[in-house]
């Protein structure tokens, strides 16, 4: 049985609801076979000083490269890599790869508030890894963040920034406006010629934690099944909306999207 094999080069979230778990949840739901890189462990709580730990180079390198000879990737997608170093070196084998479906996700901040890339790294990020994307998906405040510019207050100001965020090198942006205050859910592709303006409800949730995560590895799915970007863009959105729908929620803490819920609840 041939079936699209993707990987996610990304944190591990202690909690389940985001990083490679929420794209190893995605992938599933997708129907392709999903690999793991693991750059950092995030596992932040109230009992232990540090939450989170960065694994070394080589640690990195060896998962990637087990993945790439055991299994081969048809896509793949990077989420937090946190420092300067892991950014290069991650650029570096990703061009080495062959692999021709990049999904960059700029994971930067998480839910919690808790930072997920260290200042200095950004300029790695924005010069070495975005021109390799295919698609690169920041959220509002991580699009602002690369382009040094104030957060976006409306869908028109998200078209500017896309359009100044696809000179860094994508082949396509897409900005999430999951954050924009007092409009519906709209997020902005844009491929050098032309705005697409996807929209859909805003789900009055606080239980969002993994939906950037959950939507870029959507994304990348597809992309591994060869569809075309702004169709791989759309089914990834409709998959997260659902997966925001009908969050979970937990007495202990904020919830996480619900990726089973396309097909448990549709």
């Amino acid at each position: 049985m041939s079936i699209p094999k993707v990987l996610t080069i990304a944190g591990s979230a202690a909690q389940g609801s985001a990083g490679i778990q929420a794209d190893l949840k995605t992938f599933q739901e997708f129907n392709v076979y999903g690999m793991s890189a693991i750059t950092a462990i995030v596992a932040n709580n109230q009992r232990t000083e540090k939450g989170i730990f960065t694994q070394p180079i080589p640690s990195i390198e060896a998962q990637v490269y087990a993945a790439l000879e055991h299994v081969g990737v048809d896509a793949l997608k990077t989420g937090m890599l946190f420092t300067k170093e892991i950014i290069t070196r991650t650029s570096e084998m990703i061009e080495e790869s062959g692999v021709s479906n990049i999904v960059v996700d700029p994971v930067m901040i998480g839910k919690m508030g808790s930072q997920l890339l260290q200042d200095e790294a950004i300029d790695s990020l924005t010069k070495e890894l975005l021109p390799l994307a295919t698609i690169a998906t920041p959220n509002l405040h991580e699009a602002a963040r690369m382009l040094n510019s104030p957060v976006p207050e409306t869908p028109e100001d998200m078209k500017t920034m896309a359009r100044d965020l696809y000179h860094l090198g994508p082949e396509y942006v897409l900005i999430k406006g999951g954050a924009l205050e007092n409009h519906a859910a709209v997020d902005i592709l844009y491929d050098g010629s032309g705005i697409v303006e996807l929209e859909s409800e805003r789900i009055n949730t606080i239980h969002t934690s993994g939906a950037g995560c959950t939507f870029s590895a959507a994304i990348t799915s597809e992309l591994a099944k060869g569809t075309p970007v702004e169709d791989a863009v759309r089914r990834a959105k409709s998959f997260v909306t659902s997966a925001i729908r009908y969050a979970l929620s937990f007495e202990r803490g904020i919830g996480s999207t619900y990726h089973a819920a396309h097909r448990v609840k549709n």
